[in-house]
């Protein structure tokens, strides 16, 4: 079996933990942040795990 290709565009926006869980980035940072208050733009900061319905589905893009 050949070795499986990383897709580059979700190596770049997820990563998986020590314990295999994928990890992501939140939404919201990048633009109209004047209008939200600066706890809730510094909680945008922290990542959070990719849901369990979509994990089986970027696992696969980001093998290793």
């Amino acid at each position: 079996m050949p070795k499986i290709k990383t897709n580059r565009s979700a190596a770049k926006r997820f990563r998986k933990t020590g314990s295999g869980k994928i990890q992501r980035a939140k939404s919201g940072k990048n633009h109209f942040t004047g209008k939200k208050a600066s706890k809730s733009i510094r909680n945008l900061r922290k990542g959070t795990l990719v849901s369990q319905a979509d994990e089986k589905r970027i696992a696969r893009l980001i093998p290793y």
